[in-house]
């Protein structure tokens, strides 16, 4: 199998960064090379068929990950619908003697707001409102973009998709604070925390804009139309020409 395609260093037949090339200039992308880089080892391959083991790892060989739009979409549409609910529904239920108080994300921001706590106010806003946000307005533009193979500011674009990976990390931080206040104040005829359905609408959409951001292929924003074209051909079955025989 090795024999077939060979394995290559990862700067050989560089043609530079392209983010040094302007928005008007051609791109050389490692497609265009004929090169391949196994995903889960990092080796590079050149000529690699597509689904092609690959030589070191045996992990199947794609020129763009199959699917990649289909199912980034599916997975924003997704967030978006359980967007909703994540900032309506309360996240926390509070009991104690005076009575239940329900708190969705923005009423906890508002409390710890007029309460004087400024600075956890602005890291939940931030973390459990504007973070989430940001991460699907971005990747729908990404995912926009990419389907059209426009060439506006690629670089931007590239960086913004590596901003999304890094903060990602930090939206479950609301799901950290309830489920800790969940667990020690727990104390009966007084005070007792509860997790509210909000929270597990929050959770998907933190868990549905990862998968988006993981689905979804970078190397797309620097194809051109004729070279997606060429990927979904290379992607999809061959079709089946043999003729029917007669019983």
């Amino acid at each position: 199998m090795i024999g077939r395609f060979r394995r290559i260093h990862a700067h050989e037949d560089s043609h530079g960064d392209p983010s040094d090339y302007g928005d008007e200039a051609p791109v050389a992308t490692a497609a265009s090379l004929g090169l391949v880089a196994c995903p889960h080892c990092d080796a590079v391959w050149r000529d690699a068929a597509e689904g092609e083991p690959c030589g070191r790892c045996g992990t199947r060989l794609y020129t763009r990950k199959p699917y990649s739009l289909s199912r980034t979409w599916a997975f924003l549409i997704a967030a978006c619908i359980m967007y909703i609910p994540a900032n309506l529904l309360p996240v926390m239920i509070t009991r104690t003697l005076f009575g239940a108080q329900y708190d969705t994300i923005l009423s906890g921001v508002i409390y710890f707001w007029v309460s004087g706590a400024y600075g956890l106010a602005a890291i939940i806003f931030i973390a459990s409102f504007l973070v989430p946000l940001f991460k699907l307005t971005v990747l729908i533009l990404l995912a926009l973009l990419a389907q059209r193979a426009s060439d506006w500011r690629r670089p931007e674009r590239a960086r913004l998709y590596h901003i999304v990976e890094i903060i990602g990390r930090w939206s479950m931080l609301d799901v950290f604070v309830v489920s800790l206040l969940t667990g020690l104040v727990q104390i009966q005829g007084f005070a007792v925390i509860n997790a509210g359905v909000g929270i597990a609408a929050f959770g998907s959409v933190v868990v549905l804009t990862m998968l988006a951001s993981l689905s979804f292929d970078p190397r797309l924003t620097w194809d051109s139309k004729e070279q997606q074209q060429a990927a979904r051909q290379r992607n999809e079955p061959a079709p089946d020409n043999r003729e029917e025989k007669p019983a």
